[in-house]
């Protein structure tokens, strides 16, 4: 027979290391899109995530015999805190492991609740890997992340709480997906107490398993992920848990990371609370769908599944939130390189605000400038802003979604090669850790030369890098060889047009 999810939803003794979370009333949000938005902060949890209610579940329901055994899991972040936190609680052996690109704060976190950390390869997938072996040899019980009845059950538990503490049917629900273990749990039990509801998933664009596995019919494994929302950066969603979302759930929205930066703004001007990425998402999706589909005066509830955020992303979170809410138009203008051009062209701008404005000389007859402007509604204020351009004859490019222009062009505007070179560009994600760059240098051909090099992190386990190299007289197929055995991701961006107007 299978799972009977209510019962176990029901009966789940989370609440020995969980708290019943309450949902907050957004006003500011509330009133921007016309209607009432609540936000459940599963934020204010113990490890600040609402991963410690699954993980309890199922290690509080072992045998004596499977306690006796011990425990292992795998995670880079808030799974790892509820897995250790209730062996702690249980006085269980636990055994967690983690990426060596694990940010230390979340192993620090992790040790706190006397567990043994090990730090094992690049990336989750290797450390899971390496957690089932450690399972079979010692014969620990692994806790999976997501694909358990246990866990899903446990998760489920604030579908439970929201149907207890609101006074008004609700009529959208809006939850982050990574695995599928929050989504799962929480969709089962709400289409039972509220059928007539909508319940959707939202995932980062970059990492869309449920969305690719619905569209699919079946799980799918993604070739790779994001890793920016490290909180739902998975592959391939669980069977069980797809079996059930794929039931109950009514759709997927899909976000950028812009659009997810934004939403951590939203949040933290309603509650003063800076989500992860992860507890962001559902806020993002919401937007996107009241926005596209013109919802009003409607009950919306929204998940903030976690505030476990890196401080040093918040300089990245801040500087793409602007355009992820539609506040920052980026351009690439031409101007006649002549004395009073610079007057000329802020003139046309008027009294808009400038977010950004670099220059660097190219030759005597014009000059190219990448320039940030505020705006209040993109779409209008990019319409109006170009019909300005156009009428004074300006030759632009707008690069607001460009992520080159975004992640680094801004930053490195000017300077060309004096002389025609075969110069090709890359962008990259290096694997945060010693050696990346030397291993980068080392297989390069010893005759190539660097022609451009931007390196740029956020706290991620990856480093954004952006590479120019003269490749001289070798053909393609050096190159392509270059890149296979490197084994980076990486992207070609040689015809880039931020690239050709700046640095080319």
């Amino acid at each position: 027979m299978g799972t009977d999810y209510i019962k176990e939803i029901e009966n789940s003794n989370v609440y020995d290391v969980a708290k019943v979370t309450p949902i907050s009333f957004l006003n500011k949000i509330s009133s921007k899109y016309k209607n009432k938005i609540y936000l459940k902060r599963e934020d204010l949890q113990p490890i600040f995530s609402f991963k410690c209610r699954g993980a309890y579940n199922k290690i509080s329901n072992l045998s004596d015999d499977q306690k006796s055994r011990g425990i292992i899991a795998a995670s880079a972040g808030n799974h790892a805190q509820g897995v250790a936190m209730s062996a702690s609680k249980l006085k269980i052996s636990a055994v967690i492991v983690m990426p060596t690109t694990t940010p230390s704060i979340k192993i620090e976190s992790v040790k706190k609740f006397g567990v043994e950390v090990l730090l094992f390869g690049d990336s989750f997938d290797e450390a899971y890997e390496h957690a089932l072996k450690i399972s079979e040899e010692e014969k620990r019980i692994f806790i999976h992340p997501f694909n358990d009845p246990l866990v899903i059950a446990g998760q489920g538990t604030v579908a439970k709480e929201i149907v207890e503490q609101v006074e008004n049917d609700p009529d959208i629900f809006f939850i982050p997906v990574g695995g599928g273990g929050l989504i799962s749990g929480m969709s089962l039990y709400l289409k039972q107490k509220y059928p007539n509801s909508k319940v959707f998933g939202v995932e980062s664009e970059d990492a869309p398993t449920l969305y690719a596995s619905m569209k699919n019919g079946k799980p799918t494994s993604l070739e790779q992920v994001g890793l920016f929302v490290d909180g739902c950066a998975v592959k391939r969603i669980g069977d069980e848990t797809f079996r059930i979302s794929n039931k109950y759930v009514d759709g997927v929205i899909l976000v950028s990371i812009d659009e997810t930066c934004a939403a951590i703004k939203d949040i933290y001007e309603d509650t003063r609370i800076m989500s992860e990425p992860a507890g962001a998402l559902s806020v993002a999706g919401m937007k996107k769908y009241i926005l596209e589909n013109k919802i009003n005066g409607k009950n919306v509830y929204v998940v903030n599944s976690g505030a476990n955020l890196n401080f040093d992303r918040l300089r990245h979170v801040t500087e793409r939130a602007e355009v992820g809410e539609g506040k920052e138009l980026l351009l690439s203008v031409n101007i006649p390189e002549v004395s009073g051009s610079f007057r000329s062209f802020c003139e046309v701008i008027g009294r808009r605000s400038i977010s950004e404005f670099n220059y660097r000389y190219a030759n005597e007859s014009t000059a190219n400038v990448f320039v940030g402007i505020k705006t209040d509604n993109i779409s209008e204020d990019s319409r109006k802003i170009f019909e300005d351009l156009d009428s004074k004859n300006y030759k632009y490019i707008d690069l607001t979604m460009d992520e080159v222009a975004k992640l680094h062009l801004r930053y490195m505007v000017g300077g060309k090669p004096k002389s025609d070179i075969n110069e090709k560009l890359f962008r990259f994600e290096f694997p945060e850790k010693p050696g990346a760059l030397l291993n980068f240098l080392n297989k390069m051909q010893k005759d190539w030369d660097i022609t451009l090099f931007h390196y740029r992190n956020h706290g991620s386990a990856f480093g954004r890098v952006l590479v120019g190299i003269n490749i001289g007289n070798y053909d393609k197929s050096d190159l392509d060889n270059f890149l296979k055995e490197l084994d980076y991701k990486y992207s070609d961006e040689t015809e880039n047009k931020g690239y050709s107007s700046f640095l080319k």
